[in-house]
């Protein structure tokens, strides 16, 4: 039995200085409707894929809070127990108690850094635009620039018209290119409120001598006051000249100076890396193609201004040490800067050494592979001739519309590839098919890579499953082994929702991995548990993506 503890003991250590995670093991969605301000969201679905980024360290302490009438937490505590975390506590009673001890619950996601932007836009006074000012300007040949903070994904799928992306801690890394002349206007946007707040008030900071707005409320608010959205702009801000380098760092000095941002060498870092007693996070806040291009082994890709955004998904661990990466010392040190704010007391930039700025350090390169904690990978599963005989004619039905959808995707041969063969087959995709990724890279190896690809599984597979690996591929912690599961969960998520049968969807997937279905409640559990398909169906099935797929799908009124 997990030790519990008590709102006021949370209280404590919510106020000291020691290192903790507060972990809210409830599903994402329950967990946005009501949290404790500095809790974390760590889904007991989804733990194992998570924990280790954001709880690097096994034995720092964690205090795991669920609802308060549910046994969450402590399914959560055995899991974390049996993957080697040893400083385990429960909030006794959960949410529930901490809100009948006068504790505020708060809704939405990433809390603390969207609080944070609004108290940086009334301590800074930080100046916006409306939305219809914008368009006026514009209308009237104003000369101005308009700057993007988002990730390039969100910016890809709708921006400003005549925007560019320049996420977050790329702004002053970049600026000076897209704004030379000091009486060019710079308006920064975000989807929202927060990363533009932030982004403004970075080049605010920074003291360059443009004049730079906050567009209020971002893309939402443009298409609210009734103005279109571009869709698919590839507009990305391109890196800096030497000039506007020299530019950035200039400026990021004095930032730094200012904020009083500290630096520590790889000495240090390494030395750091070895103390079993601290949670260190190394987290490299440069552009995903820069991470991938080349980086300090056993980093984390955190763009900078997503760092800001949602600190609670990349740090768990309050009163952690955080080192940031970025050889150029212009995006750490503005990051650095705003977590200094933020309350975060241990932050380091990294000393660059070298001409890279990487010497002495161990590198990588290419995508950063992500393993489940735990993680052992699953049989392949090869469907006998007595299937027919041992499913009922419901577990039937939805196993069919399970292989049609596989089917009508073209994505079966995916499920069959060995893992060898699937990595280099992953990567030369992705540097035959994405201009980003193949600029970064020498034209020969792009070419060796399809080679290699042809030779290791047939044309026939490359082309089908092109679509999906370009989809997964944008995601964080894209990893190979995510491939053929994402194929089989794409199947299973369509045919429950044209089913709606729940049960026989887990019985058929049971049957189909070769177990047999007990007839008892716990050892059913237990089964759906170690049955990896199963269990990912049944956190589907009570999600609120499966309802809204079913109104969609016409199934539901």
């Amino acid at each position: 039995m997990t030790k519990r503890i008590s709102v006021a003991r949370l209280r404590e250590r919510l106020a000291g200085r020691d290192e903790f995670a507060l972990l809210d093991v409830r599903e994402q969605g329950v967990h946005y409707q009501g949290h404790p301000f500095f809790a974390a969201s760590l889904p007991l679905s989804r733990l194992e894929l998570m924990i280790e980024d954001l709880v690097p360290r096994r034995s720092a302490p964690l205090v795991l809070l669920d609802g308060g009438d549910e046994d969450l937490a402590e399914r959560s505590a055995a899991k974390l127990a049996a993957l080697g975390y040893t400083n385990l506590s429960i909030l006794d009673s959960g949410c529930k108690a901490w809100q009948a001890a006068g504790g505020e619950l708060f809704s939405g996601v990433n809390v603390p850094s969207k609080a944070f932007g609004e108290f940086i836009e009334h301590h800074y006074d930080t100046p916006r635009i409306p939305p219809e000012e914008l368009k006026r300007l514009k209308d009237a040949g104003r000369k101005l620039v308009i700057l993007d903070s988002r990730p390039f994904d969100e910016f890809h799928r709708m921006n400003i018209p005549g925007g560019i992306d320049a996420p977050g801690a790329e702004l002053l890394y970049r600026v000076h290119e897209l704004a030379p002349e000091p009486d060019t206007l710079v308006v920064v946007n975000c989807a929202g409120r927060t990363r533009s707040i932030i982004g403004c008030q970075s080049l605010r900071n920074a003291g360059i001598p443009n004049s730079v707005v906050a567009l209020k409320d971002g893309t939402m608010g443009w298409e609210l006051a009734g103005f279109e959205c571009e869709h698919g702009s590839t507009n990305v801000a391109p890196p800096p000249s030497a000039q506007g380098l020299a530019a950035a760092q200039a400026a990021a000095a004095k930032v730094a100076a200012h904020f009083r941002v500290k630096f520590a060498t790889r000495d240090t870092v390494q030395v750091w890396q070895q103390d079993e007693g601290r949670t260190l996070y190394l987290l490299d806040v440069r552009t995903r193609e820069e991470f991938e291009k080349k980086r300090i082994a056993g980093s984390r890709h955190a763009p900078g201004g997503q760092l800001v955004q949602a600190t609670d998904e990349y740090v768990g661990v309050r009163n952690a040490r955080i080192v940031l990466i970025d050889p150029a010392r212009v995006r750490s040190v503005m990051t650095a800067s705003w977590l200094n704010q933020m309350g975060w007391d241990d932050v380091h930039v990294l000393e660059p050494e070298g001409a890279d700025g990487f010497a002495g350090w161990e590198v990588a390169h290419g995508p950063r592979e992500h393993k489940a904690a735990g993680f052992v990978p699953a049989p392949t599963i090869v469907v006998g001739g007595n299937l027919q005989q041992i499913t009922t004619a419901r577990e039937r039905v939805f196993l069919f519309a399970r292989a049609l959808k596989i089917a009508s995707n073209h994505l079966a041969p995916a499920l069959r590839a060995r893992p060898e063969d699937l990595d280099d087959a992953l990567l030369a995709l992705l540097q035959g098919h994405e201009a980003r990724r193949a600029g970064q890279r020498d034209p020969r190896k792009t070419q060796d890579l399809r080679r290699s690809l042809l030779k290791a599984v047939p044309r026939r597979w490359r082309d089908e499953v092109e679509s999906l690996v370009l989809e997964l591929a944008g995601t964080p912690d894209f990893s190979s082994q995510a491939v053929p599961f994402a194929i089989a969960e794409l199947g299973d998520r369509t045919a429950l929702t044209l089913t709606g049968d729940v049960p026989s969807a887990v019985n058929a997937l049971l049957k189909m991995a070769g177990h047999d279905v007990p007839a008892g409640a716990a050892a059913r559990v237990d089964a759906v548990r170690q049955t990896p398909e199963a269990w990912a169906v049944v956190c589907f099935s009570i999600s609120d993506a499966h309802f809204e797929a079913r109104t969609r799908a016409g199934v539901d009124p």
